[in-house]
């Protein structure tokens, strides 16, 4: 099993960083809105919006991944 979940996040490095911190996000959320008093609704669509906010911030970071491949790329053609 470990095997596997291994397997998955070193091909889909990530998405994995976008389940791993959606998680984290999601339980920070529940934890601090547990007396709140929100509706269900309510609750659903900031867990919902936590997790696009959470893969924007994994899409974000990995342009910085993805200037480093380029600078390096270029550095190896002079």
């Amino acid at each position: 099993m470990w095997a596997t979940i291994k397997g998955f996040a070193e091909r889909h490095p990530r998405l994995t960083a976008w389940i791993a911190l959606a998680i984290g996000m999601v339980a920070i959320l529940l934890w601090s809105a547990r007396d709140v008093g929100l509706t269900p609704s309510q609750l659903l669509a900031l867990v919902i919006a936590t997790i696009v906010l959470a893969g924007l911030c994994v899409w974000i970071i990995s342009w910085e991944d993805e200037e480093e491949a380029s600078t390096e790329s270029q550095s190896s053609k002079r």
